[in-house]
């Protein structure tokens, strides 16, 4: 599928693995959900544009390539998205914060707005969208449609596991955005969770039930 990418990475399925045990606390599930944004992060920012600057160092001036045009926005959907956001600062420190705020119904499992706020001038940025769990992708398409219509134009999408119904969705509704999946799970439950997943990720990242 196009514009798709599995993170096959070694390192970022050893540590869904432990995030996927249920015996995993809070302080720990944080931390991995960071370090995998990280890893996510290297990979889905490498087609950042360049320029070539001028940079003296202790010997010579030299010309020297860094990160060009605006900076990047980062928009996580809350509350689980939070769990990323340092993960992508570690990568790239100047980043513009977003924010979008969802809440799924759940009896149809659609997603309602309460909270969007995006940084200025968005339509000038690469906008990442951080949420950890892809499920019925009708969060992630409701996150997507918001920054379209406040200008958005660059935007990928990162999540930790995703069901198939929901990269599916998020595909079709918004083909032009890349999305980046650690990993992707068989189904979804008739409860719209993530099988086998790792239960709720909002919950388990902030100690809450």
């Amino acid at each position: 599928m196009e514009n798709v990418f599995l993170m096959e990475h070694p390192l970022i399925q050893h540590k869904i693995s432990m995030l996927r045990d249920k015996a995993t606390g809070t302080n720990e599930f944080r931390k991995l959900v960071e370090e995998i944004a990280v890893l996510m992060g290297y990979e889905a920012l490498r087609d950042l544009p360049m320029e070539e600057v001028e940079v003296e160092t202790p010997l010579e001036v030299c010309k020297t390539p860094m990160i060009a045009g605006r900076k990047l926005a980062i928009v996580p959907v809350l509350r689980a998205g939070l769990g990323m956001v340092n993960g992508l600062l570690t990568l790239v420190p100047s980043a513009k914060v977003g924010h979008i705020g969802l809440y799924r119904d759940h009896e149809t499992h659609e997603p309602h707005e309460y909270y969007c706020k995006l940084p200025d001038p968005i339509e000038e940025r690469l906008v990442v969208v951080l949420d950890p769990m892809l499920a019925t992708g009708g969060s992630a398409k409701a996150a997507v449609d918001f920054i379209k219509e406040k200008g958005g134009k660059n935007i990928k999408f990162m999540c930790v596991i995703a069901a198939p119904e929901g990269i599916e969705r998020l595909h079709k509704a918004h083909p032009d955005i890349q999305i980046y999946c650690g990993h992707l799970d068989r189904c979804l439950n008739k409860d719209a969770y993530i099988c086998p997943g790792l239960g709720d990720a909002g919950d388990r990242i902030f100690g809450t039930k």
